[in-house]
């Protein structure tokens, strides 16, 4: 099985941290399952995963975080989606408090008072507007797909009032309590993300509740100089990642197998190893491009520099190419995987479904090669891609 951290392994006993996160990975694997069935994923491995720092790992260290570096965030989502790609999505939304990292910082103070782990989870599209009345803006409407929202502590919606109303959107902030959940999550893939849909009604959000999605932070700490959108799509890429391992892992080790009609062992076939070698070869190669330019530009903001516009793009590329790149393994392992990867029974059922749709989201499409492009060739690229 391929390596998954790019650090080097701990010296000592494991700590509380990485001991809770084995046997997050234990329990993931023992009711994965269950999140397809129910259609999100539980309370109680929701707390699971706060328990092993997934919570926190965007949270300031001023609030009692650990604001890790992306690459390390990251390599804990590729091993979650390894074994299941809805628990890797759901617990990729521990990076999204880089973007509350926006509010005031007496806001920011009372929504950690309780302490850092704290769960978000947005629907932000469509953006609905929000009229300003006396204590704030007055939220109404419906938006989609809030991923993980069944075990969210706090809930984002898009709005435009004001002076926004030309200009980038605003997110307000809600409890659980003045949100109705829409359940409404019926698709193929990714079915234990819980992504419904929100719905307000007449709700005064305070303006020291709400935020630009990647706007100025007013914690000054490397995470959050580190660019937010981009890193958005990364943990959504780095799910798709997880998912190709897995799926040509599950290749692998079954080359040995005898075929129901006799024919040779799928490893005796120069096809077949062409194959694996090549779906090898690209997911590795795609892998190293995500982490290398991550560890660029980590290192970047940590010597005290802004991202720069090129370095940024190449986080949207080098996300964009690994989903893609991912799904290609994944439909490479199915058909390598011959007549048994029909069968409802078989992991390449859920592993061809959970691939094709992180290449889906609106960050991670083809056109994410166009404003790519487009900044490597110094021209403007499409409206919202930087």
């Amino acid at each position: 099985m391929a390596r998954t951290s790019d650090s080097p392994a701990s010296a000592g006993p494991p700590s509380a941290k990485e001991l809770a996160f084995a046997e997050v990975l234990v329990k993931v694997a023992e009711r994965r399952a269950e999140f397809d069935e129910k259609r999100h994923v539980p309370g109680d491995i929701i707390a699971e995963f706060k328990r092993a720092g997934i919570y926190r790992a965007s949270t300031p260290r001023r609030f009692g975080g650990d604001a890790l570096p992306p690459a390390d965030f990251l390599t804990r989502i590729e091993r979650i989606s390894m074994i299941d790609g809805s628990a890797g999505w759901v617990a990729s939304f521990g990076s999204a408090l880089v973007y509350l990292a926006a509010l005031p910082l007496e806001t920011q103070a009372e929504l950690y008072a309780d302490g850092p782990d704290v769960v978000f989870a947005g629907g932000l599209f469509p953006v609905q507007p929000a009229p300003i009345v006396e204590g704030g803006y007055q939220v109404s409407g419906r938006w989609k797909f809030a991923s993980g929202c069944m075990g969210a502590d706090v809930l984002g919606v898009g709005i435009t009032a004001g002076e926004q109303q030309a200009g980038r959107p605003l997110t307000a902030l809600l409890r659980p309590g003045q949100v109705e959940i829409v359940d409404n999550w019926d698709v193929i893939g990714l079915r234990g993300t819980g992504s419904h849909d929100l719905k307000v009604d007449g709700v005064v959000v305070p303006p020291e509740w709400t935020f630009v999605r990647g706007g100025q932070p007013t914690v000054d700490e490397p995470l959050y100089r580190y660019p937010t959108v981009p890193y958005a799509s990364q943990v959504l890429a780095v799910v798709g990642l997880g998912v190709a391992r897995a799926a040509l892992d599950h290749v692998i080790r079954n080359g040995g197998r005898g075929g129901y009609t006799g024919a040779p062992k799928p490893a005796d076939r120069a096809t077949y190893r062409i194959s694996v070698g090549r779906a090898e070869a690209d997911l590795r190669s795609a892998r190293a491009f995500f982490y290398e330019i991550t560890h660029e530009v980590y290192e970047t903001v940590l010597a005290g520099d802004p991202a720069t516009a090129n370095q940024a793009s190449l986080l949207r590329l080098a996300s964009a190419h690994l989903a893609r790149t991912s799904f290609e393994v994944v439909r490479t392992a199915y058909q390598l995987s011959g007549i048994p990867a029909i069968a409802d029974g078989s992991p390449m059922q859920r592993y061809l479904r959970d691939a094709s749709v992180v290449p889906q989201h609106a960050f991670l499409q083809e056109g994410m090669y166009d404003g790519a492009g487009a900044v490597l060739m110094g021209v403007p690229p499409f409206p919202g891609y930087l």
